[in-house]
């Protein structure tokens, strides 16, 4: 037995290697999405299965084999209905444009930057978020990025007018005709208002938490856009990226998040606040 298990050991492939790596990497990842979730009991339970058909392949136990293998091969498609939620947000992960980026910045010694900047009227926004937050008016900014969420804008009305404090403050304004709903803003242009965003269905969500911040959530599961919120009730400022929801931000937090983000450097912003210290406190 030792010695089968050593001469199986000298003949791995590199080929080998790389299929076991890939296995892990996708197994990891459906753990991290089934995570905190109902169906992580049955993932366990499926992944046991599987192994434990191999062993009994390996072993020559016949019977458990074929019960095994026959549950394996016709119940494929139950599996597919069972996590028929799970498997599309895993495929709408793995389709987003900075999938690989976010998880392999760096390969080795060898570093990637092929991120482009996104242009976008930062400080216009943010002041809208804190004038809006003081009202205690409601809103739902999504700034996108190499996505261009076409289908959502598709549900608004359209716009495609240039960023400016006072067009936010009246989209949101209270019984304005689009204050329902979300502003698009795509390549430094409010593009539509009145949007209708997916909700996030995430356990991670308080369930005391409004619609509008799982509206944010939930385009934030599905695309690489940032979304940005203010509570109605509260007036406090949050941001959600990446599915993940981070709330009761200061302006400035805000301001600092978008940048890095969205690789924004305007120099020319800070030329005016060397040169004027008190452009600089407009958004504290």
């Amino acid at each position: 037995m030792l010695s089968i298990l050593l001469t199986g050991l000298f003949h791995i492939r590199f080929i080998d290697v790389i299929d076991v790596l890939l296995v892990s990497f996708i197994l990891y990842e459906l753990y991290n999405l089934l995570r905190g979730s109902v169906s992580i009991n049955m993932f366990f339970a499926i992944v046991a299965l599987f192994f434990i058909w191999r062993i009994t392949d390996a072993l020559q136990m016949e019977l458990l084999r074929e019960i095994l293998g026959a549950f394996f091969s016709v119940g494929i498609i139950a599996l597919f209905i069972i996590f028929q939620p799970e498997l599309r947000q895993f495929l709408l992960t793995l389709g987003k444009p900075d999938f690989i980026q976010r998880r392999r910045r760096r390969f080795l010694f060898w570093h990637f930057s092929d991120v482009s900047p996104y242009t976008v009227d930062i400080d216009k926004i943010v002041h809208a978020c804190q004038k809006m937050s003081n009202a205690k008016e409601g809103a739902l900014i999504i700034i996108t990025r190499q996505h261009e969420l076409r289908n959502i804008k598709d549900t608004g009305q359209y716009i495609n007018a240039d960023i400016s404090v006072e067009l936010i403050e009246n989209i949101f304004f209270p019984n304005s005709p689009l204050h329902d709903g979300a502003v698009i803003i795509s390549r430094n242009k409010i593009m539509a208002a009145r949007c209708i965003l997916p909700l996030s269905k995430s356990p991670k969500l308080t369930a005391n938490l409004g619609l509008r911040h799982r509206a944010a959530v939930g385009v934030t599961e599905q695309s690489d856009a940032i979304a940005i919120v203010v509570s109605e009730q509260t007036g406090k400022i949050s941001y959600s990226e990446d599915g993940e929801l981070t709330k009761n931000v200061q302006p400035v937090a805000l301001r600092d998040f978008l940048e890095e983000m969205l690789q924004v450097y305007s120099h020319e912003r800070k030329k005016e606040n060397q040169a004027d210290p008190s452009l600089s406190q407009d958004i504290l």
